[in-house]
C-alpha cells in the first residue's frame, strides 16, 4: 500500500471580493465570493457557537465580521464590495466591522427580493 503525499492547496492571492450578507431575524449569514462568483470564505451566527436568538444580535453580526476580517486580510483583499440582503438587525454591524478592520468599502448594495405582485392571499375566513 503506497503512501500518498498530499498537495498543498495554493493561497489565493485577491484584491477585490464580494461580500454577501443575509441578515435574517433569527440569524446573519456572511459569504466572501470572488468577483466571478467563486466563494472563498463564509461564516454565520451559528458558526461562532451563538444559540438561539443571540444569532440574530447585532453583536454577534459584528463577531462574524472581525473573525472574517482576520481571514479576508490573510489572503491579502483589500477591497470589499457588500451585497445587504433581508431584514435583520445585523447588517450593519458587518459593514462596520469591515470597516474597523480597515478594508474599503466600494459599493453598498441592498438586494432584498422584494414582490411586485405577490403571492395569491388565502381565502377569506369565515367563522
Amino acid at each position: 500500500m503506497a503512501y500518498k503525499k498530499k498537495t498543498k492547496k495554493a493561497k489565493r492571492q485577491v484584491d477585490t471580493v464580494i461580500a454577501h450578507v443575509k441578515s435574517t431575524f433569527n440569524n446573519t449569514l456572511v459569504s466572501i465570493t470572488t468577483v466571478d462568483g467563486d466563494i472563498l470564505l463564509s461564516s454565520s451566527g451559528g458558526k461562532l457557537a451563538f444559540k438561539g436568538s443571540r444569532k440574530g444580535t447585532p453583536f454577534a453580526a459584528s463577531q462574524i465580521g472581525t473573525t472574517l476580517a482576520k481571514e479576508m486580510s490573510a489572503i491579502g483583499i483589500k477591497h470589499v464590495e457588500v451585497n445587504l440582503q433581508g431584514p435583520g438587525s445585523g447588517r450593519d454591524s458587518v459593514v462596520r466591522s469591515f470597516q474597523a478592520a480597515g478594508f474599503n468599502i466600494s459599493t453598498l448594495r441592498d438586494v432584498t427580493p422584494l414582490p411586485h405582485n405577490g403571492c395569491r392571499p388565502p381565502k377569506k375566513r369565515r367563522v
